[in-house]
């Protein structure tokens, strides 16, 4: 099969074609599908199987942003968001790098500390969208600051998302001939954090420094809230870490959000009377990125249903000509491909694993330069992809007022920011290590 007709390359060229011609990611994603079957000689039946069958393997991502967005929106209505956004307003004193500082933290610790994802954007960013006007704060550098604090630590820290990663990357990496353990892991990827630190400080500083004009169109009825902490805040802060302890002692996500809001509703924080209008807030919150996840799943079920992915493979393999430095960056360029596609690194790694494995055992890899390609190929594409969560997060909280674009505002700045730095300090591994 020639290069250029590919299934995969044509599935992901069409599907970012779409998304910039303001398509929706779903019907984008869903299209793109269908295109690649079609391409691969499948049947549209046999494809709409395939793909309805492969959006069950997101079931869990979709239950846990279900649930997560009900707890963001109990702690809306406890006003403890409003509490958090006012105090952040007092603490940086027109400071907007310390404005892009404090969000990138909580984006950090939404990742290890407090495992809430991106539940926390549209319970965070609405309240500050006014002091991000007045601070003439360019949006695609909160977008940016998000992106780094969603992605960078489960590729460089142990804990919590990261150590689902990294436990994944090596299980998978050792299954298929090259013996990994999570402590090679995060003793190897600290490279690529720096890379997406340089990102990200680019970004801020450069790309994105100079004051940008946003109307202020209202888009909620503003509530005026005590700065003080009441009793319902500090229930609610109890159950934040009532989910991460249940997370971490289970390895369930949705079970920790469960409990939350069990301890959440169970000490009165909020009326169990208003259980109902807040799973439908939560819906309402994160059920589009729910869906996006379940589709994305079926869509990357569809990729791998073509045979695609080893043609592409196969199809590299020649021009790598023994070269580790060569076979690095066409290895990061069938990842970039992938993960922009399904837009999930986690999902990416199965399905890179059985193909890369083998080429680094032959090219004579060592385990830290192996760790290192791998984990950035998996990366890639998480930031920029029009389905990742890492995406779609950050517009759900700054697209409130309707003024920033998915694509332009969001994906091509994160792609351009932190996947050029991926592949360049990953191919400086190769090279170092």
């Amino acid at each position: 099969m020639p290069l250029l007709l590919n299934p995969i390359i044509i599935a992901v060229v069409l599907l970012c074609v779409l998304c910039l011609k303001r398509v929706n990611v779903l019907l984008a994603l869903l299209v793109s599908a269908l295109v690649a079957g079609k391409v691969a000689g499948m049947h549209a039946e046999q494809i709409m199987n395939v793909f309805i069958h492969g959006m069950g393997q997101n079931s869990e991502t979709a239950l846990s942003y279900i649930l997560l967005g009900t707890f963001a929106a109990a702690m809306a209505h406890t006003g403890l968001a409003d509490v958090l956004a006012k105090r952040i307003s007092l603490l940086i004193k027109n400071n907007k790098f310390m404005l892009l500082l404090i969000l990138t933290l909580l984006a950090c610790a939404s990742q290890n500390l407090i495992p809430v994802h991106i539940a926390f954007i549209p319970v965070i960013i609405p309240p500050l969208i006014g002091l991000m006007n007045k601070l003439k704060i360019d949006r695609r550098a909160v977008a940016c600051s998000l992106a780094f604090g969603l992605v960078t630590p489960y590729i460089v820290f142990p804990a919590g998302f990261g150590l689902i990663f990294q436990r994944l990357l090596a299980d998978n990496m050792t299954s298929n001939g090259l013996k990994v353990s999570v402590p090679d892991v995060w003793h190897s990827v600290w490279i690529l954090g720096v890379g997406l630190l340089c990102g990200l400080l680019f970004a801020v500083f450069v790309s994105y420094r100079r004051p940008r004009e946003y109307e202020n169109i209202p888009f909620r009825e503003e509530r005026r809230r005590s700065l003080r902490f009441t009793g319902s805040h500090y229930i609610t802060l109890l159950a934040a870490f009532a989910t991460l302890a249940v997370q971490l002692w289970t390895k369930s996500l949705p079970l920790g959000a469960l409990i939350g809001l069990t301890v959440i509703f169970g000490a009165k924080a909020i009326n169990p009377e208003k259980m109902d209008g807040l799973i439908n807030e939560g819906i309402g919150l994160m059920g589009y990125v729910a869906f996006v996840m379940l589709v994305a799943a079926g869509f990357a079920a569809v990729l791998n249903s073509t045979g695609g992915i080893d043609n592409l493979v196969n199809a590299l393999i020649p021009f790598m000509m023994g070269s580790k430095l060569l076979a690095s960056f066409l290895m990061l360029l069938v990842g970039l491909f992938i993960t922009i596609g399904i837009g999930t690194s986690f999902g990416t790694i199965p399905i890179l694993a059985v193909l890369f494995v083998p080429v680094f055992i032959k090219l004579g890899f060592n385990p830290a330069e192996a760790i290192v390609v791998f984990a950035a190929s998996a990366a890639l594409g998480d930031a920029g992809s029009p389905a990742s969560s890492t995406t779609l997060g950050p517009t759900a909280g700054l697209n409130v007022d309707g003024q920033q674009n998915h694509i332009k505002d969001t994906c091509i700045p994160t792609f351009l920011h932190y996947n050029i730095p991926l592949v360049i300090f990953a191919l400086l591994a190769v090279i170092l290590f």
